[in-house]
Protein backbone atom coordinates (compact mmCIF):
# COMPACT_ATOMS: atom_id res chain seq x y z
CA UNK A 1 0.00 0.00 0.00
CA UNK A 2 1.33 3.44 -0.90
CA UNK A 3 0.23 6.91 -1.84
CA UNK A 4 0.29 7.90 -5.51
CA UNK A 5 3.04 10.48 -4.96
CA UNK A 6 5.41 7.95 -3.39
CA UNK A 7 5.78 6.30 -6.81
CA UNK A 8 6.74 9.55 -8.52
CA UNK A 9 10.44 9.92 -9.23
CA UNK A 10 10.15 13.68 -8.85
CA UNK A 11 8.83 13.20 -5.30
CA UNK A 12 11.54 10.65 -4.45
CA UNK A 13 14.27 12.94 -5.79
CA UNK A 14 12.81 15.99 -4.07
CA UNK A 15 12.86 14.08 -0.77
CA UNK A 16 16.57 13.32 -1.28
CA UNK A 17 17.16 16.94 -2.25
CA UNK A 18 15.43 18.22 0.89
CA UNK A 19 17.68 16.07 3.07
CA UNK A 20 20.79 17.17 1.16
CA UNK A 21 19.90 20.84 1.67
CA UNK A 22 19.09 20.20 5.33
CA UNK A 23 22.51 18.60 5.92
CA UNK A 24 24.26 21.41 4.06
CA UNK A 25 22.42 24.14 5.97
CA UNK A 26 23.31 22.56 9.32
CA UNK A 27 26.85 23.74 8.59
CA UNK A 28 25.78 27.40 8.67
CA UNK A 29 26.94 29.09 11.86
CA UNK A 30 24.57 29.55 14.78
CA UNK A 31 24.04 33.23 14.01
CA UNK A 32 22.62 32.31 10.60
CA UNK A 33 20.27 29.58 11.85
CA UNK A 34 17.15 31.71 11.98
CA UNK A 35 17.68 33.57 8.75
CA UNK A 36 18.99 31.88 5.62
CA UNK A 37 19.00 28.41 7.23
CA UNK A 38 15.29 28.52 7.90
CA UNK A 39 14.53 29.93 4.46
CA UNK A 40 16.54 27.36 2.50
CA UNK A 41 15.19 24.44 4.54
CA UNK A 42 11.56 25.53 4.13
CA UNK A 43 12.00 26.09 0.40
CA UNK A 44 13.66 22.69 -0.10
CA UNK A 45 10.99 20.91 1.94
CA UNK A 46 8.17 22.63 0.07
CA UNK A 47 9.26 21.01 -3.21
CA UNK A 48 8.24 17.51 -2.07
CA UNK A 49 5.31 18.83 -0.04
CA UNK A 50 3.75 20.51 -3.07
CA UNK A 51 4.27 17.46 -5.27
CA UNK A 52 2.52 15.31 -2.67
CA UNK A 53 -0.31 17.74 -2.08
CA UNK A 54 -0.92 18.36 -5.76
CA UNK A 55 -1.04 14.67 -6.64
CA UNK A 56 -3.87 13.79 -4.26
CA UNK A 57 -7.45 14.29 -5.42
CA UNK A 58 -6.59 17.21 -7.66
CA UNK A 59 -7.49 17.90 -11.27
CA UNK A 60 -4.66 17.81 -13.80
CA UNK A 61 -4.73 21.59 -13.96
CA UNK A 62 -4.52 21.84 -10.18
CA UNK A 63 -1.66 19.31 -10.09
CA UNK A 64 0.21 21.41 -12.68
CA UNK A 65 -0.27 24.44 -10.42
CA UNK A 66 1.28 22.61 -7.45
CA UNK A 67 4.15 21.43 -9.64
CA UNK A 68 4.67 25.09 -10.52
CA UNK A 69 5.00 25.84 -6.80
CA UNK A 70 7.65 23.12 -6.59
CA UNK A 71 9.55 24.63 -9.51
CA UNK A 72 9.45 28.07 -7.86
CA UNK A 73 10.63 26.60 -4.56
CA UNK A 74 13.58 25.04 -6.36
CA UNK A 75 14.47 28.47 -7.75
CA UNK A 76 14.22 29.84 -4.21
CA UNK A 77 16.69 27.22 -2.98
CA UNK A 78 19.11 28.14 -5.77
CA UNK A 79 18.92 31.81 -4.77
CA UNK A 80 19.60 30.85 -1.15
CA UNK A 81 22.59 28.80 -2.34
CA UNK A 82 24.00 31.86 -4.06
CA UNK A 83 23.49 33.88 -0.89
CA UNK A 84 25.19 31.17 1.19
CA UNK A 85 28.14 31.05 -1.20
CA UNK A 86 28.50 34.83 -1.32
CA UNK A 87 28.45 34.97 2.49
CA UNK A 88 31.03 32.16 2.71
CA UNK A 89 28.68 29.79 4.55
CA UNK A 90 29.46 27.14 1.92
CA UNK A 91 32.39 26.63 -0.42
CA UNK A 92 32.38 26.41 -4.21
CA UNK A 93 32.37 22.59 -4.23
CA UNK A 94 29.32 22.40 -1.95
CA UNK A 95 27.59 25.05 -4.02
CA UNK A 96 28.23 23.26 -7.32
CA UNK A 97 27.05 19.90 -5.98
CA UNK A 98 23.71 21.17 -4.70
CA UNK A 99 23.30 23.54 -7.64
CA UNK A 100 23.65 20.64 -10.10
CA UNK A 101 21.10 18.58 -8.16
CA UNK A 102 18.76 21.62 -8.18
CA UNK A 103 19.13 22.03 -11.92
CA UNK A 104 18.39 18.37 -12.65
CA UNK A 105 15.46 18.31 -10.25
CA UNK A 106 13.90 21.47 -11.67
CA UNK A 107 14.18 20.19 -15.24
CA UNK A 108 12.71 16.84 -14.26
CA UNK A 109 9.73 18.54 -12.61
CA UNK A 110 9.26 20.82 -15.64
CA UNK A 111 9.29 17.82 -18.00
CA UNK A 112 6.85 15.92 -15.78
CA UNK A 113 4.56 18.96 -15.58
CA UNK A 114 4.37 19.14 -19.38
CA UNK A 115 3.22 15.52 -19.46
CA UNK A 116 0.42 16.10 -16.93
CA UNK A 117 -2.35 17.05 -19.32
Amino acid sequence: MSFKFEKLIIWQESMKFGELVFQLSKKFSETKKFNLTSQIQRAADSIALNIAEGSILQSKLEFQRFLGYSIRSTAEVVTCLYKAKERNYIDETEFKSVYEFSYKLMNTIISFRKKVE
